[in-house]
């Protein structure tokens, strides 16, 4: 007997703590009830379904067919030319030509439509007929088994869609975190149903995250997976730095206060450029706060990354001075630049000819200094080695060496020998 009460708390259960509809789950379980029933007790090809009514516990089981015509129904031919074309190599599709939709015919799975209006007249082409089949309750520990595992299946399938239709609403938001792991560079951080991945491209340079860390992320993407959704957060996109200044600063949440544009080096610095919607509303007050409390907490929760606010202007001139706020820039106009290139040239016209008025005086005194060099080496003048040389004695040819010089011996040993 089924314990209907136990049976709806444990349905009610699996709702709560998956997230999931109570259609999701009851359908969840008429699918297991059929492939259960199907295991023991059906034939190969048939489409088994079943509806099972919570309240009184029954359960009724159908086989369902399609209602075919003739034009829905390959022949014989055809089917026989498809084993010999599978056979051999297959014909690529045309594109633009329409895919055949045409069925091979089973009596398991088809019916022909006026066999189908003998048991329903209201039947059309295209329907399906339930023919309702005999309930059984002795299922094997095979089937259970089945069944288990189809309700596993699809409660995982269940939930992998809620998570994935919840969070591909949040996308550009930023939500609070848990650092789970860090491996090869990922972080993986837990965001509430499931783990986003923060991918080293994303997160902060100079950043250090440790498990059990909480903080803000943004959810950059939201991709479908057979394995489950994929979640990539990101802290240095510049949404991210937007959806912070909207979380702290109230008139930018209700519009008083808009972003325009932002400039970030993530970890480095930041611009943010913003504009009042309303007037008297001081857009650069706001995003700074009292004393700086409200940029400040943005700082902080980007680990300390500056963050410059200027006034944002339809004329681009002044919105690039304000945006230069802060550097010793001189922004001139084309026309005195043209004037300042012109007295360059004038300058470097006038230190040339400066130049060649210096060379000829230059090139007298070096030719002064030549002379004076020339008559220096032509006058005769005794040499060192004139003296050293060998010595000819008067009257006689023969050359005599010269006298040895003894060297002389210096007082001051002979002092110290004493």
């Amino acid at each position: 007997m089924l314990d209907k009460q136990s049976f709806a708390s444990a349905i009610d259960q699996i709702c709560e703590e998956k997230g999931i509809s109570k259609e999701k789950v009851m359908e969840t379980i008429e699918v297991a009830i059929a492939a259960a029933y199907k295991k023991d007790f059906g034939r190969k090809g048939q489409n088994i379904r079943a509806k099972f009514d919570l309240e009184t516990g029954n359960v009724r089981i159908f086989q369902v067919k399609q209602v075919l015509d003739e034009s829905m129904i390959k022949s014989e031919e055809e089917i026989e030319a498809e084993k010999e074309n599978a056979e051999s190599v297959m014909p690529e599709r045309i594109e633009g030509q329409e895919e055949d939709k045409r069925v091979r015919f089973n009596p398991e799975k088809h019916i022909m439509l006026e066999e189908a209006q003998k048991e329903n007249p209201d039947i059309k082409m295209g329907e399906e007929l339930l023919t309702e089949l005999e309930s059984k309750d002795n299922f094997g520990r095979i089937a259970a088994q089945t069944a288990k595992q189809v309700i596993i299946q699809r409660i995982r399938e269940a939930e992998r869609e809620t998570i994935y239709d919840e969070f591909k609403t949040k996308e550009g938001e930023v939500v609070s975190g848990i650092v789970q792991r860090v491996e090869r560079g990922m972080v993986f951080v837990d965001v509430g149903k499931t783990a986003g991945i923060l991918f080293p491209e994303e997160q902060i340079p100079g950043e250090f995250y440790r498990i059990g860390q909480r903080l803000r992320i943004l959810i950059l993407e939201v991709q479908k997976d057979a394995k489950g959704p994929g979640i990539i957060l990101s802290r240095a996109n510049s949404k991210m730095l937007a959806k912070l200044f909207e979380m702290e600063v109230p008139e930018i949440a209700s519009g008083a206060v808009e972003i325009k544009s932002i400039a970030r080096e993530a970890g480095s610095r930041s611009k943010v450029a913003v504009n009042s919607t309303e007037e008297g509303v001081d857009p650069i007050g706001s995003c700074v706060g009292q004393k700086g409390t409200r940029v400040q907490a943005v700082i902080n929760e980007l680990g300390g990354e500056k963050i410059d606010i200027i006034e944002w202007s339809q004329d681009s001139a002044k919105f690039i001075a304000n945006a230069l706020a802060g550097w010793k820039i001189d922004v001139i106009g084309a026309q005195k630049v043209e004037e300042g290139r012109e007295k360059a040239e004038e300058a470097k016209a006038e230190a040339q000819t400066e130049e060649t008025k210096e060379e000829p005086a230059q090139v007298e005194k070096a030719e002064e200094k030549t002379e004076t060099g020339e008559k220096e080496k032509g006058e005769p003048k005794a040499s060192s080695a004139e003296s050293s040389g060998p010595r000819y004695a008067e009257g006689s040819g023969e050359a005599s060496e010269p006298k040895e010089e003894k060297p002389k011996k210096k007082k001051g040993r002979k002092k110290k020998e004493k």
